[in-house]
């Protein structure tokens, strides 16, 4: 089973890159909802940080990085989040 991952509008390069990995990519309407990690374009960070403290699901900025750096940063996360 894959993770699901919450991606923030506009961050479709983003989308597409996971979903080819074989994530579940949802968008980011309302909140991460049932989503093992999110990915925020930066500029929400520190507003969804509070989802990260809230529900202990990492908030990863996409800001000045690439789909494969994004990646790597939700495995290292997931992994101590298990």
């Amino acid at each position: 089973m894959s993770a699901r991952i919450a991606v923030e509008n506009g961050l479709d390069y983003v989308k597409e890159y996971l979903a080819r990995q074989g994530y579940d990519v949802v968008d980011l309407k309302g909140g991460p909802g049932n989503a093992q990690a999110v990915v925020v374009s930066g500029t929400d960070e520190s507003f969804l940080g509070m989802a990260d403290r809230t529900t202990n699901v990492p908030v990863i900025s996409a800001q000045g990085r690439t789909p494969q750096e994004i990646l790597t940063d939700i495995k290292e996360r997931l992994q101590k989040t298990r």
